[in-house]
């Protein structure tokens, strides 16, 4: 059963959420099953964890622990806003395309206004337009910018551009949400304090994604405004995002922020995915769909060649625009990555020389 995992290893390039727990985690994880802990966040575990997260960040913050990103985002956005409110996003964001209408639903009628990009990133002027569009009673009053690091295109928004979105969310009387699903990737590969990426720039809630970077399961809301989360355990209760066993979501992120693990196999995954990226744009009809910034490559393939690729088992999505994804994880390995490669090149190279 373990080889035949590993060997689903080699071809699992659709997300970085299809890799096993990373093994940091996995020790914090069985060490908090052993014994007795108080339950729903009472517990010594989770209140670590917090004044951990308070460290990374270097502020005062509040912070919750739900089950997946969706919850995080769809009541972090709640909690912003009310039901007349709207949220300017990204065309390609999650909360807007992927999210089944959480945001609107645990809001009771957030609408969501889409912005268009540039790479992945909101155009600052879409902001503007999409406030001054009206200010009569009938249009939803903008009331949030939510933006997404990395971007859905793998993109990264830098510690200005960050606080450029958030002045001009500033002064248009808006707050700022951050979807931070590869935040560890984003920050890992600027090499900067989370709290440049953050706070200091101007956020106001972070969702930090804890699944992606090698947790089993569970995200971290954390709210730098912490007026805004003066009843978000309601919320989480009511929404079936109260753990009761709450050590389980928590702990974990005790062995990911030790010694920084975290930022290291952030640091991993985005080294994969920049091998990748090299050897793919080297090949014939093979190009970039958009900059590698972070753990995803996005790149133009001929059809052929991405529909031989799936049916010779390996696991990819066709993503925005067409292009070809490819996500890197903390256990991508040197050879996945030259495996799939190699299997790239071997299918152009046999459609080009076929008769």
């Amino acid at each position: 059963m373990t080889e035949g995992l590993e060997a689903g290893w080699q071809r699992q390039f659709a997300s970085d959420n299809t890799a096993g727990v990373c093994p940091e985690a996995m020790e914090a994880l069985l060490a908090a099953s052993r014994g007795w802990l108080p339950s729903y966040g009472n517990d010594e575990l989770t209140r670590q964890v917090c004044d951990r997260l308070r460290d990374v960040f270097e502020t005062d913050c509040d912070v919750y622990f739900v089950f997946n990103g969706t919850a995080a985002n769809a009541l972090a956005l709640a909690a912003m806003c009310q039901s007349y409110h709207s949220v300017i996003c990204a065309d390609s964001a999650h909360v807007e395309t992927d999210e089944c209408g959480a945001p609107e639903f645990f809001s009771n009628g957030t609408k969501l206004l889409k912005a268009g990009t540039e790479n992945g990133r909101i155009r600052l002027a879409e902001i503007t337009a999409l406030v001054r569009r009206r200010s009569d009673i009938h249009y939803p009053r903008p009331r949030v910018v939510s933006i997404t690091q990395a971007t859905e295109l793998g993109t990264v928004y830098s510690a200005a551009q960050v606080a450029a979105v958030a002045a001009e969310a500033r002064a248009l009387g808006l707050g700022v949400h951050m979807d931070g699903a590869r935040f560890a990737n984003a920050v890992a590969a600027l090499g900067c304090a989370p709290a440049d990426l953050s706070w200091r720039a101007g956020v106001d809630v972070l969702c930090f994604g804890g699944t992606k970077m090698g947790l089993p399961v569970g995200e971290a809301v954390v709210f730098f405004d912490r007026a805004l989360s003066a009843e978000f355990a309601w919320r989480c209760k009511q929404a079936g995002q109260l753990a009761s066993k709450m050590r389980y979501l928590s702990a974990p992120w005790l062995g990911m922020l030790a010694g920084d693990a975290w930022l290291s196999h952030a640091r991993h995954a985005n080294r994969m995915a920049e091998r990748l990226a090299e050897r793919l744009v080297k090949l014939p009809g093979v190009s970039l769909h958009a900059p590698r910034e972070a753990n995803g490559v996005f790149v133009n393939l001929p059809q052929h060649c991405a529909n031989q690729l799936r049916a010779s088992g390996v696991d990819f999505y066709t993503f925005i625009g067409g292009a070809a994804r490819f996500m890197c994880s903390w256990a991508t390995t040197e050879a996945a990555v030259d495996e799939l490669a190699q299997r790239i090149e071997s299918l152009i190279s046999e459609t080009r020389t076929a008769p």
